[in-house]
């Protein structure tokens, strides 16, 4: 039993991050597991849990001058704004779907003008603001945060910024804690082997999937590789 635990240690530890390797991308985490395409989507109860990096809000700058021209400069002119105080209100801008990107002074105006189908001469943009979590603040301080400095963003013309749905997270570079949850898998199949007893052993599957993840509390992730743990009888 000790080498079949040891084994599976070994190939847990040593185990590819895959060809979706995210390296230090920052991943946004919403209410729904991290999914990646032809992986299992079964959620193992040994993980890593731990404070997201970053709550993340989405905005949305709206105009609707009557002339296209103006009303892409004032657009752009409240971004360009609110670039220029992200600092000292302590937040960040960005861009993202899934993978978060900053959003610059130098890449803001390829974010796309979308037609607002709901109001004539009408267009917005899209993109998020967020404030770091932990030891720094927590939740409730950080939408406090973004909220003031959502506020403090001068309008221009006719451009306005507004809040977009609920917060969300973000985590950091996931397939870094791969180690940490790496040392919880083991330790839990030590365990299960030794109330097992002689006549059964534990087989480890999965470990060459990505690190994923989920939301797990208020602002808590969960971190995870989908395995599975298969109870054997010895032959």
């Amino acid at each position: 039993m000790k080498r079949l635990m040891i084994a599976g240690a070994a190939l847990l530890l040593t185990a590819p991050a895959s060809a979706q390797d995210l390296g230090g991308a920052e991943i946004i985490v919403t209410g729904q597991r991290g999914e990646q395409d032809d992986y299992s989507k079964d959620m193992p109860s040994v993980g890593l849990r731990r404070t997201a990096d970053f709550l993340i809000q989405e905005v949305k700058v709206s105009g609707d001058t009557r002339d296209d021209k103006q009303r892409s400069q004032e657009i752009h002119a409240m971004i360009e704004q609110a670039l220029r105080l992200a600092d000292k209100h302590g937040v960040e801008l960005a861009f993202g779907d899934f993978v978060v990107q900053p959003l610059t002074l130098t890449n803001y105006k390829d974010l796309t003008l979308t037609d607002d189908r709901s109001r004539p001469d009408s267009q917005f943009v899209t993109f998020l603001v967020k404030a770091p979590l932990g030891d720094k603040q927590s939740a409730s301080e950080a939408e406090k945060r973004i909220a003031g400095f959502i506020s403090a963003v001068p309008e221009v013309g006719r451009a306005q910024m507004d809040k977009q749905d609920d917060v969300s997270f973000s985590v950091v570079a996931p397939d870094a804690y791969r180690d940490a949850i790496a040392s919880k898998i083991t330790e839990d199949a030590r365990q299960m082997a030794a109330k097992l007893g002689d006549g059964y052993a534990v087989q480890i599957e999965g470990l060459n999937m990505p690190v994923q993840w989920s939301r797990s509390g208020l602002s808590e992730v969960f971190l995870y590789i989908p395995y599975k743990l298969t109870i054997l009888p010895k032959p």
